[in-house]
């Protein structure tokens, strides 16, 4: 148990900037007091104990601002910034240093019993208010952009931005080994398919503007 604290507590400290102390992370971080909570919450889902289960996910709601299901599988390196608004459904998986922003929805889609919640990869960055809906696969080493609404299955690797979610960047970036981690936290930094594309028409109009113009010359010239 001390042991996955300790390494909960490193985490904090390798993706916050802001963390001082060992101290201020113990008291003052609800991302760390929230996984350590549904840990516990969700051993005891496991041993068929739900409503116990349950009112602890409730106290870490109230206590927090981060709604986890008990029934939610979360793996090592976890790491929740701010967290406020954080949402994550009952068959949620989330693989190894997974790191996730303020506003953030793990959730389903229809009333079917079973897997209807998505399935996180290791490596992933989830921007602030983004959303992931549905029993889909999100990609090792993928990134989220804020605001994302994310509604098919993604490969590893991916830049995902937009609504609906959609890939703008693949395999642009080699990943380091686990032994040699280095997650991007840089979910603000993300390409704009939507700007480029206006860009481009700017640039095609201002092109035909000015042949227009030059044709408009010539003709005068002619006259």
């Amino acid at each position: 148990m001390f042991k996955t604290l300790k390494e909960d507590i490193k985490v904090v400290f390798e993706r916050d900037p802001a963390a001082k102390s060992v101290l201020e992370v113990v008291l003052c971080y609800p991302g760390f007091h929230a996984i350590i909570m549904h840990r516990i919450a969700h051993y005891l889902y496991n041993r068929k104990l739900l409503l116990l289960s349950r009112l602890i996910s409730q106290f870490n709601r109230f206590f927090t601002g981060i709604e986890i299901h008990p029934g939610a599988k979360i793996g090592k390196g976890f790491f929740i910034d701010h967290g406020m608004g954080v949402v994550i459904g009952e068959t949620t998986e989330i693989g190894d240093n997974v790191t996730l922003y303020q506003g953030v929805t793990l959730g389903g889609t229809g009333k079917d019993k079973g897997k209807r919640h998505p399935t996180i990869g290791n490596n992933v960055v989830i921007g602030s208010g983004a959303k992931v809906l549905g029993p889909i696969k999100i990609g090792d080493n993928t990134k989220i952009g804020a605001g994302a609404v994310v509604l098919h299955d993604v490969p590893p690797n991916c830049t995902v931005v937009g609504v609906p979610g959609h890939c703008v960047k693949k395999d642009n970036i080699k990943v380091k080994s686990a032994s040699k981690l280095n997650i991007d936290l840089e979910h603000g930094k993300l390409p704009d398919p939507i700007e480029d594309e206006i860009r481009s028409l700017r640039a095609r109009i201002k092109k035909l503007e000015s042949y227009m113009n030059n044709m408009e010359d010539d003709r005068d010239e002619d006259i």
